[in-house]
């Protein structure tokens, strides 16, 4: 039997609502089967949503599922930020204070405080390093229309999604990208190009899902973790920079990155829109 359960929509990675990656959160999601998380997932539309559920770990506050369109994730970046957003302005309590801990499915992350934004600790990467496998990087090149002196680096940044990066020459570069996601199929892409120096943001990034009904992902968090890791490891990126996201969407996300010691901070924004109840 259905019933009312409370009910947010935030809108992650920006200040200014409408510009972000929008999310769905169910706050009182325990009770709900599989099945009717994802079907209304898929009734939202939108890129995630999130249903937040009592912890089985007793170091976590809350514990999360995440669902697109297509199917269930064990992590993500925004419904991390959103969630965690969510968690706090209903009222959740928090073990230590200045900081969520969230379970999700690939264990436990850190969420903080860092002024007016939440930030989000990025999880270590499962699988790193450069894809080597042939079929793959034409696959790459076939689905982005690209020839092959355009793709600088093709690396492995998952950190559960299971993400791949292309690095082209530019944001340029980037943002022409007229991909095909037919021959997309089956990949978890991110592209990133760096922006000319002396601007507001040092990088723009594009995220392609096609697999999971998310053609295109506006702010994608996750994705810059992974990259974030990646770019800094490599030398690539400074330890503080701001990533841009959406831009061919309407949007204009913005990604806040630093690094503090061992730990790689994915900072954003979030604008709340709705509040209420479902009835699920």
């Amino acid at each position: 039997m259905s019933e009312l359960r409370r009910f947010v929509q935030v809108d992650v990675f920006t200040a200014e609502p409408l510009k972000g990656n929008p999310l769905a959160v169910v706050i009182d999601g325990a009770g709900l089967s599989d099945e009717q998380m994802a079907a209304f997932a898929r009734w939202t539309n939108l890129s995630e949503t999130t249903f937040l559920l009592p912890p089985t770990d007793p170091a976590a506050d809350y514990r999360v599922r995440i669902f697109t369109p297509g199917g269930e994730l064990p992590f993500a970046g925004h419904p991390t930020l959103g969630s965690a957003h969510a968690f706090l302005a209903s009222g959740g309590d928090v073990k230590k204070p200045g900081e969520v801990v969230q379970q999700c499915g690939i264990g436990l992350v850190r969420v903080k405080r860092d002024g007016g934004r939440l930030a989000f600790a990025a999880p270590p990467l499962l699988r790193s390093g450069p894809v080597e496998e042939a079929v793959l990087r034409a696959q790459v090149l076939r689905s982005l229309c690209i020839e092959a002196d355009e793709l600088l680096d093709l690396v492995w940044v998952d950190n559960g999604p299971g993400w791949m990066a292309a690095r082209l020459k530019d944001s340029a570069a980037v943002r022409a990208l007229k991909p095909d996601f037919i021959a997309m199929k089956g990949l978890k892409l991110g592209v990133v190009g760096a922006q000319p120096a002396g601007g507001a943001t040092q990088f723009e990034l594009r995220a392609f899902v096609p697999t999971l009904g998310v053609p295109e992902d506006p702010v994608t968090g996750s994705l810059n973790a992974g990259v974030a890791l990646w770019l800094q490891g490599a030398g690539l990126a400074p330890e503080r920079y701001v990533a841009a996201q959406g831009s061919q969407l309407g949007r204009d996300g913005r990604v806040h990155v630093w690094r503090e010691g061992e730990v790689t901070w994915i900072g954003g924004d979030v604008a709340p829109l709705i509040h209420g109840q479902v009835r699920l």
